[in-house]
């Protein structure tokens, strides 16, 4: 029976990735794996043709001769043909290449690897700071208690003097092997928990752990423009290895403080100021704030209440670059309380000047909307 096209077979195209390959394989696998189909030998040839394609197309210099000349460039190579030739890999190997991610991750033993090797732990600390040192930029001095490798052993965990000793599970490798049936899985040494030694003269410091805890002490720049939620990474800053691996990073998290003035949003600042309604009236200048100092406003008159006038360039200038924002502010007319008689008769005398015939020439919105509830009772009435 003529071979089938060793993409067919997996399923994928002919520029399909190794990572596409074996996760193709591992489906095929799975599903006519002898194991798991006994005394079906249709789903075991589809099983072998799988694991046959599989197998050449995963070495790089066997899938360049298939993809030039077909099953007749891999016939006579290890590994290719119907028979798998006598060099075949033994399937525990594949089985170990393919699902070794499921179960801890690649293989162990033998000639190739050894003990598995972790970063630390990385940390997060949480820092308040002003709105106005989130925008111009500052540094400040941080204390983190952390894990960090052990002074007197050198993070070893042995007593100063000895050294830790190979594991006798797994030979130093911190993996064993598992054999069920066709299924050779790995798993983490029981014994020393994947690192390949076993300390049997413990340092007195850290008991054997290789960490100690320890408080920190970090000078951190708080670049200009950071905003709520910003994280500033600081690299092996985080926990020591417990594995000899790399120390893990420090994140600092920015958390800005309210201010009493200004709210942010974005890079643009945000305030209310208030006003009374004679300046509100008749137009004036009013001093506002900034982060930079004081400036000048200009009121025109008759400007109603929630006006929002806009001072551009005294935003803030965003940590990831583009334009300074604007500083909004918004205008909120005052009703004056606390009227002494003289200030009662005079506003009195206004109230009578632009009341009556006068109402729709200076207030405008006030005659509309009451245009608008005569209207609505009128057509209840209708």
């Amino acid at each position: 029976m003529a071979q089938r096209d060793y993409y067919e077979v997996l399923g994928v195209s002919k520029d399909a990735s190794e990572a596409e390959l074996k996760k193709a394989y591992r489906r095929l696998a799975m599903k006519y794996h002898p194991d798991r189909n006994p005394d079906d030998d249709d789903a075991s040839e589809k099983f072998k043709e799988a694991k046959e394609a599989f197998e050449i197309l995963k070495v790089k210099e066997k899938r360049s001769a298939y993809d030039q000349f077909g099953h007749a460039g891999v016939s006579n190579q290890p590994g290719g043909g119907p028979g798998f030739g006598g060099g075949g890999a033994d399937i525990n190997d594949i089985f170990g290449d393919v699902f070794g991610d499921i179960f801890g991750g690649g293989r162990r033993g033998g000639g190739g690897g050894g003990p598995r090797v972790y970063r630390g732990d990385d940390l997060q600390y949480n820092l308040e700071v002003s709105l106005e040192d989130a925008v111009s930029g500052t540094s400040t001095e941080l204390k983190i208690p952390s894990l960090v490798a052990c002074e007197v052993c050198d993070g070893s965990g042995a007593k100063r003097g000895t050294s830790p000793s190979s594991c006798g599970t797994c030979h130093g490798v911190g993996q064993v092997r598992m054999q069920q049936g066709f299924f050779s899985v790995q798993q983490t040494c029981p014994s020393c928990r994947g690192k390949g030694k076993v300390i049997t003269d413990p340092c007195p410091k850290c008991r054997g752990q290789g960490r100690t805890q320890k408080e920190k002490k970090l000078s951190v720049k708080i670049p200009a423009g950071v905003d709520n939620g910003d994280k500033i990474r600081l690299s092996g800053e985080g926990e020591a290895s417990d594995s000899g691996g790399p120390a893990g990073d420090l994140y600092v998290a920015i958390m800005v403080k309210e201010h009493p003035i200004f709210q942010r949003d974005g890079a643009d600042l945000l305030c209310t100021v208030p006003i009374n309604f004679a300046t509100a009236a008749i137009g004036g200048e009013l001093e506002v704030p900034t982060l930079d100092g004081r400036v000048k406003l200009k009121i025109p008159a008759g400007t109603q209440t929630e006006k929002t006038f806009r001072l551009r360039g005294k935003g803030v200038k965003p940590v990831r670059g583009g334009p300074v924002g604007d500083l909004l502010t918004k205008v909120r007319v005052e009703t004056p309380v606390q009227l002494n008689n003289e200030q009662r008769d005079l506003l009195q005398k206004f109230h009578d000047t632009i009341s009556g015939s006068n109402a729709q020439k200076h207030s405008p919105q006030a005659h509309s909307w009451l245009g608008g509830v005569k209207k609505f009772f009128d057509d209840l009435r209708s």
